[in-house]
């Protein structure tokens, strides 16, 4: 239980998000994307159905739709603009998608920092499927989110690069 009127615990969470999306050089998110080739970006390595572009569309994706839910107007639809692209296309324009994922990224830390304290992790909130989890909660599943997208998009940039192998 943490103490009335701390934040330890949420700016510990906002430095491990910070971490998952661009802190962390070698497995965060926006690190992963430093040596992508612009073939790569809508490329499809042998058996994959999803593109970098398009896994980067889904993240971004989760980001607006958590917020919006837990924090905001619930008032988005996953299957309309600005959660897919306007034109119908599986992915955004590169930079396009790059401030999108930003602004949705920014959108959900400012959502997380403006809690009171660290009680506020406790509060239940919506998830945009339906359930209500504990703050923390939905805090932490976007955190393994962008760890996870970041190693998925690894490696598909190492089979499309032919580099999946170990160093050593």
């Amino acid at each position: 239980m943490e103490m009335a009127g701390s934040r330890v615990a949420i700016e510990t969470l906002v430095r491990l998000t910070e971490d998952a999306f661009r802190g962390d050089p070698d497995q965060g998110l926006m690190p992963t994307l430093r040596d992508i080739r612009e073939e790569d970006w809508t490329a499809l390595p042998a058996g994959a159905e999803r593109s970098i572009a398009s896994i980067l569309e889904h993240v971004g994706w989760a980001k607006w739709m958590y917020e919006d839910y837990a924090f905001g107007s619930r008032s988005l639809r996953g299957d309309v603009p600005p959660l897919v692209p306007a034109d119908g296309s599986p992915s955004r324009p590169r930079d396009e998608l790059l401030a999108w994922l930003d602004e949705g990224h920014r959108r959900w830390v400012a959502s997380v920092q403006a809690l009171t304290d660290d009680a506020e992790l406790d509060r239940e909130r919506l998830a945009n499927w339906g359930d209500h989890l504990p703050t923390r909660d939905l805090i932490s599943i976007l955190i393994g989110h962008d760890f996870y997208h970041a190693g998925e998009i690894n490696h598909a940039r190492a089979l499309l690069q032919g580099t999946d192998r170990w160093p050593y």
